[in-house]
This record gives C-alpha cells, structure tokens and sequence, in this order.
C-alpha cells in the first residue's frame, strides 16, 4: 500500500471514530454505495413474485430430469458457441 493511502486511511479511520453513532451510520450507508453501487442497489429492490404455470412447471421437471440424467451441456460448450473461448 502507498504511504499516502496509508496515512489517508489511518486519518478516515480516526475520523470514524469520533463520529456519533447517528452519523456513523449514515457514513457506514454511503460507504457501502460507494464500495459496491450495483450489489447495494440491487439488494434493496423488491422482489417480484410470478406465478410458476403449470407449463413452466413441467418445463422445470423436465429440465432437472435431464441433469439427473447427466444430459446438461458443459460450461466449455456454451463458451464455444457464444464465441466466449477462454
């Protein structure tokens, strides 16, 4: 680590420590957006409950079946023909 980024770090760290818990809080809120925006983002949206068809359904058995089966298609595979070669 630089000494800059060092010394930047030990002097925020000292600052969070004499904040009063109320704003504590409020900085540890912004930090985390800041850190990580998509994974907060998309940790506070709701989620949609749909209703699985009876179609869907099947579908879904079929599909496991077909896994238990050992008939899944390797992850290489599907890199191949999407042209996402490692």
């Amino acid at each position: 680590m630089e000494p800059n980024l060092s010394q930047a770090r030990r002097q925020a760290h000292a600052l969070l420590d004499m904040l009063p818990a109320d704003k504590l809080s409020a900085v540890r809120s912004l930090l985390e957006v800041m850190v990580e925006p998509l994974a907060n983002s998309l940790a506070l949206v709701p989620v949609e409950k749909e209703e699985i068809t009876p179609e869907t359904a099947a579908a879904l058995d079929r599909s496991r079946a077909s896994l238990n089966r050992g008939e899944g298609i390797p992850h290489e595979e599907i890199l191949r023909e999407f042209g996402l070669n490692r």
